[in-house]
């Protein structure tokens, strides 16, 4: 509003940018979360889960200590990346996360159903209602980094991690379809109304290689080129249709995986530090 000095503790007007900032939500009493990342996207099916889990892996080899809350609730693919098939536990501190044989912690509605299969057939309200019980009583303990996958689109589950979790920042997951990258700026510009800082965009299924040649197509054009150019938003990372990749995830071995695709994303997200 004119005239605002941008300093809401001695501020008695009751705008839009105060009333935001109030619905932030402390974690738990025992969590130490230097830092939270959000992967979102504005379309389903572009990798959004893989990239998380992807990113996890490669901070936490990098020597920091990762968690990941899985916000995709009625679509939870993150327990299955990692080979992770217990139940959640709970003990008189909170919900106790799983740990991955590298010791990345997760948080996943999948943990908590009696079938992994089952649906989740939940309002919007409840589910947002998870996710910040997600945030407030699981046990996460120290971490450097904590990554949330949200569900795609610009919905409940998105809007209520965007209001209630202190965000450092957000990667965007996109292909290179000119639909999809029309789409992947309503996730933008979400980010932009919620003052969230985008700190960019990975581009998936950006190409192939040739095995015999090794000359990469781009089978599905350049669409996030025109959307980085468009927005200002770089691009932090290509990753190209890779058959082993897929494969690892499907096992539930992604830790074992050893690209180094998102290098640039990594850097990146270090910087925060």
């Amino acid at each position: 509003m004119s005239g605002c000095s941008g300093n809401c503790e001695t501020c008695s007007s009751n705008c839009g940018s105060k009333e935001k900032q109030s619905m932030i939500e402390p974690t738990g009493e025992f969590n130490n979360i230097k830092h939270v990342v959000a992967v979102m996207s504005g379309k389903g099916g572009v990798g959004k889960s893989m990239v998380t889990s992807m990113l996890a892996v490669e901070m936490n080899r990098r020597g920091y200590k990762v968690g990941i809350l899985d916000a995709d609730v009625t679509g939870p693919s993150i327990p299955k990346a990692f080979g992770i098939n217990d139940r959640a536990m709970q003990n008189e501190l909170g919900i106790l996360p799983a740990e991955t044989k590298m010791g990345i912690k997760i948080m996943s509605v999948n943990m908590m159903l009696e079938q992994s299969d089952a649906p989740v057939v939940w309002r919007g309200p409840v589910i947002a209602g998870l996710v910040k019980q997600f945030w407030q009583e699981v046990v996460w303990g120290d971490l450097d980094y904590l990554f949330i996958d949200c569900p795609p689109g610009t919905g409940d589950v998105p809007l209520t991690v965007f209001q209630i979790i202190p965000l450092d920042g957000a990667v965007v997951v996109t292909s290179p379809q000119d639909l999809v990258s029309l789409i992947v700026k309503k996730a933008l510009n979400m980010a932009n109304m919620m003052n969230i800082p985008v700190l960019g965009l990975v581009e998936n299924m950006s190409y192939v290689k040739c095995p015999d040649c090794g000359k990469e197509f781009s089978v599905f054009g350049n669409g996030s080129d025109d959307i980085s150019k468009q927005t200002g938003v770089p691009i932090i990372a290509k990753m190209p249709i890779d058959i082993d990749l897929a494969k690892q995830v499907d096992m539930g071995v992604i830790e074992l995986f050893e690209g180094d695709y998102l290098k640039g994303a990594a850097d990146k997200i270090e910087d925060l530090l």
